[in-house]
């Protein structure tokens, strides 16, 4: 039977994303996301809890990160967990976790540059996009309280 691999994030960038090429022109970046959760302990404090989160994006993934993420930035990630292995400095094998992102979407509005921070000037007014919109209502009226039913 098949299994099931799938990761989904929802959280905060620690910091710039590290891009780098592959020799091959691939990119790779690198991000670390937080992820908070808050409980009650015994005591009756509240206790924030926070998760860090290594993901990897490849590719075109890549690019948008590269592109639009920043430090602070709020992201949703789905993806894959990936189990890795390593030499530490002292040459003690070290196993860790990452997520392979296959899915990114930033949540929480756009950087410096898209066209959602483009001055209020140059965006359309709310009475311009209206304007176009059709008069006629769209939706049929509602059902009065005591009409038939269907079931």
């Amino acid at each position: 039977m098949a299994g099931v691999n799938k990761v989904i994030l929802l959280g905060n960038l620690g910091a710039d994303p590290e891009v780098r090429a592959l020799p091959s022109g691939v990119k790779v970046a690198n991000i670390n996301i937080a992820t908070s959760e808050s409980y009650t302990g015994k005591d009756g404090q509240r206790v924030d809890q926070t998760e860090w989160h290594r993901v990897e994006l490849w590719d075109n993934l890549a690019n948008i990160a590269e592109q639009y993420l920043k430090k602070g930035n709020q992201v949703y990630i789905e993806g894959k967990i990936r189990s890795e292995e390593w030499q530490d400095k002292n040459g003690a094998t070290v196993r860790g976790y990452k997520v392979r992102a296959t899915s990114i979407n930033l949540i929480g509005g756009r950087n410096e540059g898209s066209p959602a921070s483009a001055p209020a000037a140059e965006r359309p007014k709310p009475e311009a996009v209206l304007a176009g919109a059709s008069k006629t209502d769209p939706f049929p009226p509602m059902m009065e309280e005591g009409d038939d039913l269907p079931f």
